[in-house]
């Protein structure tokens, strides 16, 4: 109590989310805290903070090994979440979050109440040709959230409402299912974008000519 007590806290003897970050960030020559912050993509260490600790949140609470809401600080709750992830998906359950954690992030589906669409949805669904391109919630200047307020992450594409009205499922071959629930930028008309987890899958993807098709159920 007397550490919360030096350094501005409530003196209750509980080490929780702001007194776990003390602990960590340790004071400079100057007295000021060092910087933890993550940006999206990067390592993420216990008590970093920031828009990459969101995103790891996000996956991390889409797959259920973590609740409430993602604030942007990596505290015991969420260090605890990633190390049973970790240990679920055969990594060394360390709590930091590097390269073969995102890999095996991504890989993971979200949980989610949609029914995979059988071969006959796809079949009898509406063809519409797009040209697509791709984007990820670890892009440069992309947001973490869709204009409807989802996270963004596989499964989703940006489109023009005009074209494909938000809400709608569509079958992409080669990639799946995915909810039209995103618009914005300069996607008009027949253009698409389409969600990936991670930057590398989006380059990757590049720009194509597509056959979509939307499912009868939307």
């Amino acid at each position: 109590m007397n550490f919360q007590s030096d350094t501005g806290l409530t003196p209750d003897g509980i080490c929780g989310d702001a007194t776990f970050v003390k602990l960590l960030n340790r004071q400079t020559d100057g007295g000021q805290e060092e910087s933890a912050y993550a940006a999206p993509g990067t390592v993420i260490k216990p008590g970093m903070r920031g828009d990459g600790v969101i995103l790891l949140q996000e996956y991390l609470i889409d797959l259920g090994y973590l609740s409430g809401k993602a604030d942007g600080l990596f505290g015991p709750k969420s260090v605890s979440a990633l190390k049973a992830f970790q240990q679920d998906n055969g990594l060394e359950p360390d709590g930091i979050c590097g390269s073969s954690t995102y890999a095996a992030l991504s890989m993971v589906p979200p949980h989610s109440n949609e029914p995979v669409p059988a071969k006959a949805d796809i079949v009898t669904g509406r063809q519409v040709r797009v040209e697509a391109t791709a984007y990820s919630p670890m892009d440069p200047g992309v947001s973490l959230y869709t204009a409807t307020g989802k996270f963004l992450r596989r499964g989703i594409i940006c489109v023009d409402p005009s074209f494909i009205p938000l809400g709608t499922h569509v079958y992409i071959p080669g990639y799946g299912e995915a909810t039209a629930d995103d618009m914005g930028g300069d996607i008009k008309g027949n253009r698409i974008d389409i969600a990936f987890d991670t930057h590398d899958e989006a380059m990757a993807f590049g720009r194509q000519g597509l056959d979509i098709y939307i499912l009868e159920d939307s």
